[in-house]
């Protein structure tokens, strides 16, 4: 699908000036996807895609064949849609009810979320989730996103043959798998629940902030890989699975920060750790400006079971044969089974004490990170 012109009543995104503070920033690879072409260079940058996986569970990918200027223009569409107003944006809001079943496509507010109990601060995180185009969804936006929906869908697209598919060809090299394992199971055509999220932060001020150990708590993604475009606003903390310090990850130009989520966890019973990571508050000198995300979901079929790979060479070798629910000899869930337990717990529930450690599905209790 051809790139559409762009609208120039859209304007520009400017972005926010890097902290100046000394962070204690995470060691993080960079995948090359420049030097895939070959089989040399192919082998080399799975090899590195695989230290990065059993090591860190995130790192930097360079090189994916989508300009600058159209990533800016997701950011910018991002913004305008959230300078809207509220009662525009809760238009485009699911119901209570559907959001407590762990289905949100669309506008999800968390001002209910209570984030220092004693004085009843509450939570300025917000998410609008665009869900796949190909049928199996459907969309109904705002008008500032319906002018550029076709922009918007060619963006999303291109995420998969540009990113993800040359991603999954790098994991199932370095698992000794068929270049096409990973791939047959994401194919954009058939029903996941992947989405293209724009994510706001809303800022505090610094004596709110100093009331709140984190804007978002320890946490995994659910799927196969997260997709996030850098974002100045240094917050993004991961968790080492070494050593379980915390460190944060500093914004890299022309890169994606990429994280491996739940799915791929299951999938190479343990192999691949899905990597712990939480929104910390921002260094002083960032504090008085909302944080804008844009971010890719991928994640399997809805109709994959989520049982470790039998056909991986390594994972035998290594004796990465089972993943919890198979360990534990409790039915292992599909994919969607898997991102509705999840999401549902994850958006209801929460004031419940017992939330941070519930069982969301037979053989497995979900848990929330300091």
């Amino acid at each position: 699908m051809p790139v559409p012109v762009p609208i120039p009543e859209l304007g520009s995104y400017n972005y926010v000036t890097e902290t100046k503070e000394n962070l204690d920033w995470a060691d993080l690879v960079t995948v090359d996807l420049s030097e895939i072409s070959t089989p040399k260079g192919k082998r080399t940058q799975a090899n590195i895609l695989l230290s990065a996986l059993k090591e860190k569970g995130f790192f930097y990918v360079k090189n994916f064949n989508i300009s600058q200027d159209r990533v800016n223009r997701q950011f910018a569409l991002g913004k305008a849609f959230y300078d809207l107003p509220n009662e525009e944006k809760d238009r485009f809001a699911p119901d209570l009810e559907t959001v407590e079943q762990g289905n949100y496509n669309g506008y999800v507010g968390d001002r209910q979320r209570v984030v220092n109990e004693k004085t009843g601060l509450r939570s300025r995180v917000e998410v609008y989730n665009i869900p796949k185009f190909n049928g199996d969804f459907e969309h109904h936006h705002p008008s500032i996103i319906e002018e550029h929906i076709e922009e918007i869908e060619e963006f999303a697209r291109s995420l998969h043959s540009e990113v993800l598919d040359p991603l999954f060809v790098l994991l199932a090299l370095a698992l000794e798998l068929p270049e096409d394992y990973f791939i047959r199971i994401h194919q954009y055509s058939v029903k996941s629940e992947d989405h293209l999220r724009y994510m706001k932060y809303g800022k505090y001020t610094p004596e709110e902030n100093k009331l709140i150990n984190n804007w978002v708590q320890g946490h995994t993604d659910l799927g196969s890989f997260t997709l996030l475009f850098r974002q100045p606003v240094a917050a993004l903390q991961i968790r080492y699975p070494s050593t379980n310090e915390w460190k944060w990850v500093k914004p890299q130009d022309a890169t994606l920060t990429v994280n491996a989520c739940d799915a791929l966890q299951f999938l190479t019973g343990g192999y691949v750790k899905s990597t712990i990571h939480r929104v910390s508050v921002p260094p002083i000198d960032q504090q008085h400006v909302d944080r804008l995300g844009l971010l890719y979901f991928s994640r399997p079929h809805n109709d994959i079971p989520l049982a470790t790979i039998k056909d991986s060479l390594l994972l035998q070798r290594e004796g990465y044969i089972q993943n919890n629910f198979e360990a534990s000899g409790n039915p292992v869930p599909t994919m969607e089974e898997w991102t509705f337990a999840k999401q549902k717990w994850q958006r209801s529930g929460y004031d419940d004490p017992k939330h941070k450690t519930a069982q969301i599905l037979p053989g497995w209790k979900e848990k929330v990170y300091a």
